[in-house]
C-alpha cells in the first residue's frame, strides 16, 4: 500500500479521536455529547482496524507504537466508564428503584406475607391443640433438644461463623429463588413455599414457647429476620407477579404481561440479594453471639426493621437530578 497517502488519509480519525479523549480525561465522559459518543465508539473500532493493518504490514514501530497507545487511551475510558455507569445505575436502584417497586408491587408482597403469617398461625394453633402435629413439621432432633435437654440449637454456629454464615445465605438465597421460579407453576409453588415456611416458624415458635425458651429463640431471630423474612416476602411477591402474568394478563398479551411483571420482579430479586448476603452475615457472626445480650439482639432488630421500612417508604418525588 502507499503508505504516505494511507496515513494522510487515517490520520484525520487518529486526530479527533485524540481530540475526544482529552477531553474525557480532563472533563469525564459526561463532557460529551450524545453524537461524540457515538462518534467515539466508531473512532475506536476504526483506529483499532488501522492498528491491526500495522502490525501485518511493513509500517514503521513508531506509528504502530502510537496507535497502540492511542487505542489503549480509547478503551481504558470506553469500558471504565461503561462499568463506572454500571455501578452508578446499580446505586441509582438501590437507593430509589427498589423502594419503587418496592411500593408499585406492595399487594403482592402483602399477600405472600399474608400467605406466612396464615401458615404460622395454623402451626400455632395445631401444635397447641395436638401434641403430635409439631411431629409433621419440625424435626424430632430438635423436638427433643428443646423438650428433653431445654436447650436451643444454635450455639452449634459459634466456632464456625464464616462456615455458617455461608450456609445460611445458599439456604436463604434458594429459598427465593425457588418462591420466584413458582411463579411459573402458576404460583402453586411460590404459595406452598410461603405456606410451608410460615407453618415451620409457627411450630418452632410454638416449641420453644411451650418450654420457656421463648425469649432467647426471638432474640436469635429479631436481628437477622429483620431483613431475612421481608426478603423472602418480597420474593414471593415476585413469583406471585409472574403468577399474575400467566394467569390474569389483563389488557396485556400474555407474553407483554409476562414482560412487565417479570420486570418488576426481577427489580426485586436485584433488590433481596444483598438483603440476604447482610441477613446471613448476621445470622453467622452476631445472632448466635453468647457475649451480646438479648436485649441488644432485639433492639438491634428492632433498629433494622425500622430502618427497612423508612427505607422502602422513600418517595422518588426527593430525588435530585
Amino acid at each position: 500500500m502507499n503508505l504516505q497517502r494511507w496515513i494522510a488519509r487515517r490520520e484525520v480519525n487518529w486526530q479527533r479521536l485524540d481530540i475526544l479523549l482529552k477531553k474525557i480525561e480532563k472533563q469525564g465522559l459526561k463532557s460529551l455529547r450524545a453524537n461524540e459518543i457515538r462518534e467515539l465508539a466508531s473512532l475506536y473500532r476504526s483506529v483499532a482496524a488501522d492498528l491491526a493493518r500495522t502490525q501485518t504490514q511493513q509500517v514503521s514501530q513508531t506509528l504502530t507504537q502510537s496507535l497502540q497507545i492511542l487505542t489503549t487511551r480509547a478503551y481504558t475510558q470506553i469500558y471504565q466508564g461503561s462499568r463506572r455507569q454500571e455501578w452508578r445505575a446499580a446505586l441509582e436502584f438501590y437507593r430509589w428503584g427498589l423502594p419503587s417497586v418496592v411500593q408499585q408491587t406492595f399487594p403482592y408482597i402483602a399477600a405472600a406475607t399474608g400467605l406466612f403469617f396464615l401458615g404460622a398461625v395454623i402451626a400455632w394453633w395445631y401444635a397447641w391443640q395436638d401434641p403430635t402435629f409439631m411431629s409433621l413439621i419440625v424435626p424430632q432432633r430438635l423436638i427433643s433438644q428443646v423438650r428433653d435437654e431445654h436447650k436451643l440449637w444454635m450455639g452449634s454456629i459459634v466456632g464456625i461463623e464464616p462456615l455458617a454464615s455461608s450456609s445460611i445465605m445458599i439456604n436463604n438465597l434458594s429459598v427465593s429463588f425457588g418462591a420466584v421460579a413458582g411463579g411459573i407453576t402458576a404460583g402453586i409453588f411460590t404459595i406452598y413455599l410461603m405456606i410451608f415456611n410460615g407453618l415451620l416458624i409457627g411450630a418452632v415458635g410454638t416449641l420453644v414457647g411451650q418450654n420457656n425458651l421463648a425469649y432467647p429463640f426471638w432474640a436469635f431471630v429479631f436481628p437477622h429476620g429483620a431483613l431475612e423474612l421481608p426478603a423472602i416476602f418480597f420474593a414471593g411477591g415476585a413469583g406471585l407477579l409472574i403468577a399474575r402474568a400467566i394467569l390474569f394478563p389483563g389488557k396485556y398479551r400474555r407474553s407483554d404481561a409476562l414482560k412487565f411483571y417479570g420486570s418488576q420482579a426481577a427489580q426485586l430479586v436485584f433488590g433481596i440479594v444483598p438483603m440476604l448476603i447482610i441477613a446471613g452475615t448476621i445470622e453467622g457472626f452476631f445472632s448466635p453471639n453468647p457475649i451480646v445480650p438479648d436485649i441488644v439482639k432485639y433492639l438491634a432488630g428492632l433498629l433494622l426493621f425500622v430502618f427497612l421500612l423508612l427505607y422502602c417508604s422513600r418517595k422518588g418525588a426527593g430525588r435530585k437530578d
